[in-house]
């Protein structure tokens, strides 16, 4: 195991919500750097950027329920010097305001940040409305901008600190719900840098967000097995790993892909993509596919949409099958 893993992860993780990390990051960042700015649109407490507007009233926006035009507002400030931190549910900051993010952000690589939280399946009881699934097709689609996908609070507060000297765009996903905290205090970020959590010769399992821990269990479990799993916490969508994806392939010679998205246009999407044209291996993927969610607490709908270590075993011994015969 490698030693940026949380020591408590297998007796007992603590949690916290990924979004969480937004006011911690941005209260932070505000005491030493006056550029930052929060902007958000009527949901300040949700997003926890009443923590940021708590402490510099005079740099936080409410912009009411006005997202396209929070976003060009945030572009506008950028093009002034500020380094806006924009933050609403993933389902508004991707799918309503697509236009203004294309033209004003992605094709003017104008240096906002934004910031989604409320994504994926486990928003659970707030339903198919809100569960934004499709959120990073929409974004790693654009050219020139980057997609970040933490798999904890830890892991959320090193991007949004790193990313505020990083000059462009940047979409970064969040959650509403509980996580295990998987990496450690020390663990590192490097954008467009996978993570390897544990080093393994048979399959590698290739996860990020809330996946990244069910990997853990999966691997956990193989090891019974004696069944070597390589796990690698693939954080940054794009730019992909692509250094971290060609040692695998060579060293382990079949892929399992796991997020809390949809299949298509998703993390498994962008690395069957990497091996269909640099080096053919067998892939599996676990993740939504091709259907919307449905109201219910997030533990059952993570069971009911089959994204959980079961699943994520159920597919590897499948890939291993297709690796013996190919």
């Amino acid at each position: 195991m490698s030693h940026y893993l949380d020591k408590d992860i297998f007796t007992g993780p603590k949690s916290k919500p990924t979004r969480d990390a937004f006011g911690l990051a941005t209260s932070a960042m505000g005491e030493t750097d006056d550029r930052i700015v929060v902007l958000t649109a009527d949901v300040s407490g949700s997003v926890r950027a009443d923590w940021f507007a708590a402490k510099f009233p005079e740099r936080f926006y409410n912009m009411g329920i006005s997202e396209q035009n929070m976003v060009a507002v945030a572009a506008g400030m950028a093009l002034e010097g500020l380094i806006p931190y924009v933050s609403t549910f993933g389902v508004f900051i991707t799918g309503r305001c697509y236009d203004q993010v294309r033209m004003l952000l992605a094709y003017s690589k104008t240096n906002v940040k934004l910031v989604a939280t409320h994504t994926g399946i486990t928003v659970g009881e707030d339903g198919v409305s809100h569960q934004m699934l499709e959120d990073v097709a929409l974004m790693q689609v654009l050219p020139n901008m980057r997609v970040i996908v933490p798999c904890d609070t830890r892991e959320a507060i090193r991007v949004l600190t790193a990313i505020k000297d990083m000059d462009g765009p940047f979409y970064v996903r969040l959650g509403r719900q509980n996580a295990p905290l998987v990496t450690s205090e020390d663990a590192p970020f490097e954008l467009g840098k996978a993570l390897m959590l544990q080093d393994g010769d048979d399959v590698t399992v290739i996860a990020n967000g809330v996946l990244v821990y069910e990997a853990l269990l999966a691997a956990q479990n193989f090891a019974e097995e004696n069944i070597s799993v390589r796990i690698l916490n693939m954080h940054t969508v794009k730019p992909l790993d692509h250094d971290a994806l060609l040692s695998a392939a060579h060293e382990t010679g079949a892929f399992v892909t796991a997020e809390e998205h949809q299949c298509a246009g998703g993390l498994g999407s962008a690395v069957a993509n990497w091996c269909g044209t640099n080096l053919p291996v067998p892939v599996e993927m676990i993740g939504m596919k091709d259907q919307f969610g449905q109201s219910g607490p997030a533990e059952k709908l993570q069971d009911y949409y089959h994204l959980r270590s079961t699943d994520i075993m159920d597919a590897v011994r499948k890939v291993l099958k297709r690796k013996k015969t190919s």
